[in-house]
């Protein structure tokens, strides 16, 4: 039974960080309706840029200032790259790819500068440990939650309070409108590609903290299991985001955690099993489980 509140405790830890990655997904697709599939990448450039200034900024003054600078790089993808393929009548699907292509791009760089090296992210909890309801965990994944809860909340605050939220909500459900209304879409959509990057390189620090050693070449392809998790809730629902990313890490984490009794399924079960849930939940429901679902008058 320890154990198994042990795997629970840690997944839902996990579960908030992968909830934090998501909502930047959720947000750039309520606003733009873009699927930003170059969001891995940008939290592997935050994760990076921890690696490589923890020693000289400390840990939080490192992580500050990759959140700027991913910041403002995912809105310069925005301006430069999107908004421009929009103007020529691109659609979501031309859209969807050109952030696939923006993705390997970024990736290619990203592992050419790493090379064969791991660069710790310089949390200043290492492998320390504390008791949560008598179960031992990482403070890494204690300190990740409550500042995953935290972010979560301050922007459900402002999504929901600010006129910045008003906008933004005003935006995804009816753009015309909105433009109508004096609202600049462009400029909410700079703004959400931002604070999408943004939480990006903060979910990709604490990502490569624990148990991860750190800053790799296969740190791409891990923060690609946020998609799944933004897929699972909806990509157009932000509580949406948060249930998937606690599905997604409870499942990952039980499935690591008991792989010696589920060997027969084959060793690392846990990797794909993001995938798996996202493909059940497709099927059952392709809109997600928080999603608006699409109705079409044929």
């Amino acid at each position: 039974m320890s154990q198994f509140t042990e795997l629970l405790i840690s997944g839902l830890s996990l579960g908030c960080i992968y909830a934090l990655i998501a909502m930047g997904f959720v947000i750039v697709f309520k606003a733009t309706k873009v699927v930003n599939f170059a969001h891995a990448s940008v939290l592997w450039l935050g994760a990076y840029l921890v690696g490589r200034w923890h020693d000289s900024l400390g840990f939080f003054g490192a992580v500050g200032t990759a959140a700027v600078i991913c910041a403002v790089v995912a809105a310069l993808c925005d301006v430069v790259l999107v908004r421009a393929l929009r103007r020529r009548g691109g659609g979501q699907d031309a859209l969807a790819i050109l952030t696939i292509a923006i993705n390997i791009l970024l990736a290619t760089e990203l592992s050419r500068l790493v090379g064969t090296d791991i660069l710790p992210s310089g949390a200043p909890w290492g492998s320390d440990v504390t008791h949560v309801f008598g179960v031992v965990v990482p403070q890494t994944r204690v300190a990740a939650a409550v500042v995953a809860v935290v972010l979560m909340g301050l922007f459900w605050f402002a999504f929901t309070r600010s006129s910045w939220g008003v906008a933004m909500r005003s935006a995804a459900s009816d753009p015309e409108a909105a433009a109508l209304m004096g609202i600049r879409l462009s400029r909410v959509a700079a703004g959400a590609w931002a604070l999408a990057g943004a939480l990006a390189a903060i979910g990709g620090a604490f990502f490569t903290s624990f148990p991860a050693p750190g800053v790799d070449n296969s740190t791409g392809l891990l923060a690609l299991t946020a998609i799944p998790a933004a897929v699972l809730g909806g990509l157009d629902s932000t509580a949406g985001a948060v249930v998937g990313g606690l599905v997604i890490g409870v499942a990952t984490t039980f499935a690591a955690g008991y792989q010696d009794e589920i060997s027969f399924l084959g060793r690392g079960l846990s990797q794909v099993v993001p995938y798996i849930a996202l493909l059940i939940v497709l099927l059952w429901r392709p809109s997600g489980l928080f999603g608006t679902r699409e109705i079409r008058r044929v």
